[in-house]
């Protein structure tokens, strides 16, 4: 693949983590990518192709850890560990919240732009199936939807622990991003964790 529109799909997601998706305009990624005035342009023609860029790279970066947990999940995980891993996972989205601010700025595009919902569909689908897949490595009950619930919960909260106050948060009940974790994924997988 052209290293050049990659680079320029990876800068479209940096620009929508930093400056929104308002701030996400051609000339911001050339600005951002060090290139010529015009070469996002050139390769994205319209606000639509740049988004959708911006979504199929970040879907696909999605994909690629996806495949990396599935050959690096143990035969013999164990319902503890994967009960771990969502907590986890919050911790670093709130920590790296880069990625989770660009999807949720794709995620309003999606609502009017086929394009951008289309990459961000694959991407749910592909979590949703790797989710399952970890939980019946691990014995756990439930299937696709259960992963797929868990999934758009675990955005939700994301999303309101790195948007939200930290006053408001504590009021709550909303602070303790591992004491989520650890409960959104009981809410989803019933039994023993």
């Amino acid at each position: 693949m052209d290293n050049r529109r990659d680079l320029l799909r990876d800068t479209a997601v940096s620009v929508l983590a930093e400056a929104g998706g308002r701030g996400l305009t051609h000339r911001a990624v050339d600005r951002a990518a060090g290139v010529p005035e015009g070469t996002t342009k050139n390769y994205f023609p319209s606000r639509d192709a740049l988004l959708r860029a911006a979504a199929e790279r970040l879907a696909e970066a999605h994909e690629a850890a996806v495949a990396r947990l599935h050959t690096t999940t143990p035969a013999d995980v164990s319902p503890a560990e994967v009960g771990a891993l969502y907590p986890a996972l919050l911790r670093r989205a709130v920590a790296e919240p880069a990625q989770l601010l660009a999807m949720v700025e794709l995620y309003l595009e999606a609502v009017r732009r086929p394009g951008v919902r289309q990459a961000l569909g694959r991407m749910a689908v592909a979590n949703a199936r790797a989710g399952a897949r970890l939980h019946r490595a691990a014995g756990l009950p439930g299937g696709v939807r259960d992963a797929g619930l868990l999934d758009a919960f675990f955005l939700g909260v994301a999303v309101s622990l790195v948007a939200l106050p930290a006053d408001a948060l504590r009021e709550v009940g909303l602070d303790d991003g591992d004491e989520l974790g650890a409960e959104l994924f009981r809410a989803v997988v019933p039994g023993p964790v």
